[in-house]
């Protein structure tokens, strides 16, 4: 039993795969399953598990008329059936608490006896429970805890490594958390794919990870001191193999509870370009409504003043045309269909200037 920071070596990708959204399919606590089901490179999700969305399809929970026409069901049973080559199961949601409910024991089990490896983004690392690992070897299993930090002896401070990077590195920051910063840096990689570009993408949360970043780390699980050398290391693994790196940010250098980790990731990565993500009608922070969003302004003047990199392009979740004329930085909606298009054609311009 392993993890990995890169996941697409270790699958026949895409592999065809149940995902385990149970309670939270097309909310925000399911974001890594909703993420999984609509941009996933690494796995071809065939049905989806959840009891309080079962009969219904993705495009209708998810809002997304391009979401993939596959089952909502109630059990992973159900869902074998319905997709009998699936052989991963995606655990796609991370409940409050951090453990197991026990709800989900006799369904991840049944995964497992149908010989189906499980990725796991739960707080709890199955791979180190031997119940879990018992039945998995078993059953020719492999189990995968994206949450895993790196081990002590891949742990440094960072160092300016970085510096030595040929690739173009951009990073996407945001006004908040949940602002869409994933999203944004995904849409930009698939962009970039599509004009031709050599791209790649590192991402720092478990959803990117599941989606198929070309490297990845829970940044959060990393220790304070070690997080920006861990960063380093993944774009300067990802800007080995590709010409342009887009990197996945955290939260905002504003947010009092998370800018740490924000700093660490824009030291870490030292980007060339930094895409900036915001919600234009947020006025206070989600899950800490005592905290004020700052603002682009503040946060466009920290970036700038904590870096080299200039912030080139916004990524709202509003009008452009009215962001836009806020702002004197091109604006793009990457939920419209022209705008990833718009967003990496200000991303080039910046990078060229």
């Amino acid at each position: 039993m392993f993890v990995e920071m890169n996941l697409r070596d270790r699958f026949d990708v895409p592999a065809p795969a149940i995902v385990l959204a149970e309670g939270e399919f097309g909310e925000p606590g399911g974001k890594t399953a909703n993420g999984v089901v609509m941009h996933s490179e690494l796995f071809d999700a065939q049905a989806v598990v959840d009891t309080t969305t079962a009969g219904r399809t993705p495009s209708d929970v998810l809002g997304a008329p391009d979401a993939p026409d596959v089952p909502i069901v109630d059990s992973v049973g159900a869902a074998l059936d319905a997709a009998p080559d699936a052989t991963v199961l995606v655990i796609g949601v991370a409940p409050a608490g951090g453990d197991l409910p026990e709800s989900w024991v006799a369904e991840i089990e049944a995964a497992i006896r149908a010989g189906c490896d499980v990725v796991s983004g739960l707080h709890v690392f199955l791979s180190e429970r031997e119940r879990w690992s018992d039945l998995a070897d078993a059953h020719d299993a492999r189990l995968f805890d994206v949450r895993k930090p790196p081990v002590a002896d891949d742990l440094r401070v960072g160092d300016g490594s970085v510096d030595g990077v040929a690739a173009d590195v951009v990073l996407t920051l945001g006004t908040d958390c949940a602002v869409g910063k994933r999203t944004t840096t995904f849409e930009l990689y698939r962009a970039a794919r599509d004009a031709g570009i050599d791209a790649g993408w590192v991402a720092t949360g478990q959803t990117g990870i599941m989606v198929g970043a070309h490297e990845g780390v829970v940044v959060d699980r990393v220790p304070a001191d070690f997080t920006a050398g861990v960063v380093e290391d993944l774009v300067s693994a990802a800007g080995a193999e590709h010409d342009l790196v887009f990197v996945e940010g955290q939260a905002s250098l504003t947010h009092r509870a998370y800018s740490g980790v924000t700093l660490s990731i824009l030291h870490g990565s030292w980007p060339d370009a930094v895409v900036l993500a915001d919600d234009p009608d947020r006025t206070e922070r989600t899950h800490f409504e005592s905290f004020s969003v700052e603002g682009i302004e503040t946060e466009v003047r920290l970036i700038e003043d904590l870096s080299d990199a200039e912030v080139v392009a916004l990524s709202t979740w509003g009008d452009p045309d009215v962001e836009g004329q806020r702002y004197d930085i091109p604006v793009a909606n990457v939920y419209h269909d022209d705008g990833p298009k718009e967003l990496l054609s200000a991303v080039r311009s910046g990078l060229a200037d």
